[in-house]
């Protein structure tokens, strides 16, 4: 069937519709990793997005049992150069288009995705409408004008738990704040032998406190951090309680809460090659991301340091607080496929909480 995906600059492209059909509208990103279409598919952080995906060749290895990182996809469109529909793969279950369509994702294949990443690192992150069958273009467009933008739209809500509950384990007991958890997060608590309490993002801190954890972990999710000011409220309360690990849109929430200032970037980080350097050590991790904004170093409090720096583009990557077990890094430790070099940080998580519990 015939697709569009038209841009709020006027920009249009045109290919194969696949997946569900329809129509849909949202921020329009892109993603540079070579594998892990399903991870992507099915992160939270992606909510209100359509996603484009600069490898040429996705659906190749299909879908699999064992690699969501979400029960739901939240993307709001999908986007190829070529889509496979004859996966090959012993883990195989379902073919890329059959879930999309399964989800209600409206899927496209066959444009030119270089001039599409092109444009978009030219001119940044943009509005979009993905549309299939007949349509006049120009009304796309005017369509896409008219979306609103990424920041000031509910995200977390949607994508993060309404109920709370636990992942049994024998170790330190964490309590995680979900603002659209990834589930390799709990896994990597679990693998460690962490008992996990996963939680409303809105739950306060008193109401964590009173579960008596060790330490608390500040996930990932997607949208503007200012969207959420009462975790920003919540976090502000904790700090100096517990230790604290934050990710991505955690990472973000954290270095408000502390007193610094947040920024949209012009196109975000997305894809799983992105250089950075740990300035306590000196080592330069590659590292996997999936952020729109970013913490202003200039903006941080005297009693923070920068952590972590982007080599690309000098962008804050960590914070840590110098006197507190307090630390968090912008992109993701725990992802999958990876790369998984830094699941140290993990480990220096429950070093800070073992430390707490000795003092």
């Amino acid at each position: 069937m015939q697709a569009y995906l038209a841009l709020e600059d006027g920009t249009v492209y045109a290919g194969t519709g696949f997946g569900a059909g329809g129509e849909q509208w949202g921020e329009v990103v892109f993603n540079t990793g070579m594998t892990g279409y399903q991870e992507v598919l099915t992160d939270p952080s992606y909510c209100g997005q359509i996603v484009v995906m600069t490898y040429p060749l996705i659906g190749n290895y299909g879908i699999n049992k064992d690699d969501f990182e979400a029960k739901s996809s939240f993307v709001r469109g999908f986007v190829v150069k070529e889509a496979c529909y004859r996966p090959s793969n012993w883990r195989v279950s379902n073919k890329i288009d059959e879930f999309l369509a399964r989800q209600g994702i409206i899927g496209i294949a066959g444009i030119d995705t270089r001039a599409l990443t092109r444009r978009i690192r030219n001119y940044g992150t943009m509005r979009g409408v993905i549309c299939t069958g007949a349509v006049d273009p120009r009304e796309l467009v005017e369509k896409a004008k008219s979306c609103p933008p990424i920041s000031g739209q509910e995200l977390v809500p949607t994508v993060a738990t309404k109920e709370i509950y636990t992942v049994p384990g024998s170790g330190p007991r964490i309590a995680l704040l979900d603002f659209g958890a990834k589930a390799n997060i709990i896994r990597c608590l679990n693998n460690r032998g962490c008992e996990v309490i996963v939680l409303p993002p809105t739950t306060a801190a008193a109401d964590i406190l009173a579960l008596n954890p060790q330490g608390v972990m500040l996930s990932n999710g997607p949208g503007d951090p200012t969207d959420v000011p009462y975790a920003i409220q919540t976090v502000k309360q904790l700090i100096g309680q517990l230790p604290i690990f934050g990710i991505c849109l955690g990472h973000q929430i954290l270095g408000l809460a502390v007193g610094g200032k947040t920024y949209k970037l012009k196109f975000g980080h997305r894809g799983a090659n992105h250089p950075v350097k740990d300035l306590v050590s000196g080592r330069v991790y590659i590292t996997s991301q999936n952020h729109g904004f970013a913490v202003a170093a200039e903006s941080l409090p005297p009693d923070v340091a920068v952590s972590h720096l982007n080599l690309n583009d000098n962008t804050v990557e960590g914070l840590c607080h110098k006197y507190l077990p307090v630390f968090s890094v912008q992109y993701h430790p725990e992802a999958a496929p990876g790369p998984m070099d830094s699941e140290y940080l993990f480990d220096r998580f429950l070093a800070n909480i073992t430390q707490q519990a000795a003092s």
